[in-house]
């Protein structure tokens, strides 16, 4: 059996190839009777996830070119607004390669991100000079100048203000921020590619191949487009004179968020079905090689059994993982199992795992984990969801106080596999000095530690080299006088005492037989138990936190500490750095839209709808029954973009129409439905982006379907209240401006009407 893993810096799916390449080379060399079988293969994974992605990629694609002619029913308004798609993605593939970065999940799903988003500048643009041929009649060519120069600010500020979201992203710390630093760097290129376009591809193509007439002025005469223009200015007719009932609804919605917080699951990672998982095992101590391969064939032929298992291969004595530390100890043993690939089965990896639990459960005196396969580190010991940091000064109370916590765990049901580092099931003999007969004879108590120490430890005492390989070498009493406690009395140990000569150890000690722990495991100085488990039907923040409520029922002493590790600690680092993202995004947003509209009160007032989009996308993924993960994290990202996006929309057409004298509510209302149609459109396109993968089943689904859901369902859940909260609080903070600073009306010089408008 032979095993190989990539070096620190290359491509898995390239390493492997160029393995199965050389592979077939030395099959052809081989004798009849030798076979080779490649039983576990990361690529595959991979390379089936990365075909799904495709797909959903060309999907959001095919998806965003029918919403665009939806929404215009102009083909050749849609032929021009989809090329900006493929132009971004080959100017972003350039620049992955310029960065080094390869194709991967995370690099496809920023690009399938991207797609919802490249287009939006482009749709923007193109609805505005789509609009002043269909309304006012201009040529095509007058048309594009005066049209993008009309949005431009508006399309600069959005594409500013998103691109500095994945700022913080990019420059995340910790194990987040190593792997999804390339998110940001494609998600935020594609998004100045998308600007770049908008302001030069799109105009271009306007001026020279779209016509006036032929329909356009249709667009907007269909029954369902007037049902839903007149559904929302009737809304924001009645937001406007009642503008504290939206205020009122607006803050009951965000303060819901500390509620459904706790009520949504939290993970750190989904878990994905990969179409194989392993069987971690601890045997007795004392077990032999021989011993325990019987034993895990065994195993193995009835795992073989299990719904979907095709390949199945044992390692006994893996040195990765925690074993590191007891390299070729044969108690340790994993056995790794390779499912059918998914397409071909109608159960879930997880029901596989159960089963094997269940054979599992026959063979009590072994210590034994179903997990999953780790996609990060190679194959090794206990990679579990939970884990418990225990330390203090006392073996013994340690072993009480994890005993209690293992116990409850088990009593629960949703934890499973559950185990301690620490075990006291090695047989072992204690040698106790009789200090009194040891001083009588003058043998001293370090002297009985040397004597054991090197005849039945044994000790290193120099090395031998033979051709390049070099050999520590051991000084040992020979097995038959340390493998009984009757042959270790009869050592000899040194007597300081004239005449005494060599004591028989038996002569000035006792021995007892125990039963002792394999390994002491220490941190920070102290002696530790690491209480680890798997979860099955709950997520791994509820896990933790029920788990942290019992250990502080304890009362554990004030010398006894402990902590979550692993999986648990990688949750709060998470979502600690987090929460510095999404200050410093909103930050940033703040002062390039400060900058853009040169004001100190417009850039609230678009910023004031990003908090509803919170409890909206929280409570979509509580409906949908998704946990909230890093993935889904990232969606929020996205969801404060897109929602941005629309009130820079709204508050720059506004202020057009208050400079060009028109009064406040009347600039309001129109402002609002004109900027209706592209914000729907985009909002649209983004939620067709994102159907693909919210519904996929496929390898790698679980891992996009967070950031796809809390995206779809946050947007929807948020829409109608983001486009009625920003006019009216538009409308306050100008009544609030004017108050406070005795203004009779805006520094342009505008009128403002004293009653919104029937």
């Amino acid at each position: 059996m032979l095993f190989r893993s990539k070096q620190s810096g290359t491509n898995t799916v390239a390493v492997v190839e160029r393995v199965k390449r050389r592979l077939e080379e030395i099959r052809a060399a081989l004798p009849a009777d030798v076979e080779v079988q490649v039983i576990r293969d990361q690529s595959r994974f991979i390379e089936n996830s990365i075909q799904e992605v495709k797909v959903h990629l060309l999907l959001a694609a095919v998806l965003v070119s029918l919403t665009i002619l939806l929404f215009m029913r102009d083909w050749r308004t849609t032929l021009i607004a989809t090329l900006s798609i493929p132009t971004s993605m080959i100017a972003t593939f350039a620049f992955m390669d310029a960065c080094g970065f390869t194709i991967n999940n995370i690099t496809m799903l920023g690009l399938i991100l991207a797609i919802g988003i490249v287009v939006d500048d482009a749709v923007v643009v193109h609805e505005n000079i789509f609009r002043h041929m269909e309304e006012d009649g201009l040529p095509a060519r007058v048309a594009a100048a005066t049209a993008t120069a009309e949005i431009a600010l508006a399309v600069v500020a959005t594409t500013l203000s998103l691109l500095v979201i994945f700022i913080p992203v990019i420059f995340m710390g910790g194990r987040v921020g190593r792997f999804f630093s390339s998110f940001g760097y494609v998600v935020a290129f594609s998004i100045l590619m998308s600007m770049l376009i908008s302001f030069t591809m799109t105009p271009a193509l306007c001026s020279r191949f779209l016509r006036a007439g032929d329909g356009h002025a249709a667009s907007k005469g269909g029954p369902v487009w007037r049902a839903v223009s007149g559904s929302y200015m009737a809304a924001l007719r009645f937001a406007l004179r009642h503008r504290w009932l939206v205020v009122a609804a607006s803050v009951a919605v965000f303060a819901s968020t500390p509620f459904l917080m706790r009520v949504v699951g939290k993970d750190f990672v989904p878990r994905d079905d990969t179409s194989e998982f392993e069987v971690v095992v601890t045997l007795p101590e004392g077990t032999s090689l021989e011993r325990a391969d019987a034993l895990l064939c065994e195993v193995e032929g009835r795992l073989r059994g299990v719904r979907g298992v095709e390949k199945t291969f044992i390692v006994i004595g893996d040195s990765t993982g925690r074993a590191a530390r007891a390299q070729g100890e044969v108690t340790r043993a994993s056995i790794y199992c390779r499912l059918v690939d998914l397409g071909r089965r109608e159960y879930s990896q997880f029901d596989s795992m159960q089963d094997a639990r269940r054979i599992l459960a026959d063979y009590p005196d072994l210590r034994a984990a179903v997990q999953d396969v780790a996609a990060i580190s190679a194959s090794g010991f206990r990679q579990v969801m939970v884990d418990l940091n225990l330390r203090g000064p006392d073996m013994e109370r340690l072993q009480e106080y994890s005993q209690r916590i293992t116990d409850w765990m088990r009593s629960q049901g949703s934890y499973v596999d559950v185990d301690t580092s620490l075990s006291f099931r090695k047989p072992e003999v204690r040698v106790v000095p009789n200090r009194e007969r040891a001083s009588d004879l003058g043998v001293s108590v370090q002297a009985i530690s040397a004597t054991t120490n090197v005849l039945v430890g044994g000790l290193p005492v120099t090395t031998y080299k033979e051709a390049d390989q070099q050999y520590d070498v051991w000084l040992r009493a020979d097995l038959g006088y340390r493998d009984d406690p009757a042959d270790i009395a009869r050592l000899g140990v040194p007597s300081s005492k004239p005449g005494a000569g060599v004591v028989e150890l038996g002569n000035v000690a006792d021995f007892e037989e125990a039963q002792g722990p394999s390994t002491i495991e220490r941190f920070s100085r102290q002696r530790q138990v690491v209480v680890s488990a798997n979860l099955e039907g709950k997520a791994l923040g509820e896990g933790v936190d029920e788990l942290a409520a019992f250990v502080r029922t304890l009362d554990l002493p004030a010398d006894y500490r402990w902590e979550f590790i692993g999986q648990a600690k990688n949750l709060n680092d998470t979502m600690a750095n987090f929460v510095v993202a999404f200050g410093l995004a909103f930050l940033f947003m703040y002062m390039i839209l400060a900058a853009q509209f040169e004001s100190l009160v417009h850039p609230i007032t678009i910023l004031l709808a990003l908090p509803l989009t919170i409890p909206c996308a929280i409570l979509s993924l509580i409906l949908l029954r998704t946990n909230l993960d890093i993935y889904a994290m990232f969606g929020l990202f996205m969801l404060f973009g897109i929602v941005k996006k629309n009130g820079i929309l709204q508050v720059d057409y506004t202020n057009v129409l208050r400079a060009r004298g028109m009064p406040r509510d009347e600039a309001i209302l129109e402002a609002n439905a004109v900027r209706l149609r592209p914000i729907l459109m985009t909002t649209v396109m983004l939620v067709a982006a994102m159907i693909p993968m919210a519904l996929g089943e496929g390898p790698g689904a679980a891992s996009r379907a967070g950031m796809a859901k809390v995206i779809l369902g946050g947007q929807v859940l948020s829409l109608l209240l983001t486009l009625l909260l920003t006019p009216v609080a538009y409308s306050l903070w100008d009544d609030l401006t004017r108050s406070v600073f005795g203004l009779a009306g805006r520094r342009e010089g505008t009128a403002t009407s004293p009653a919104v408008p029937g």
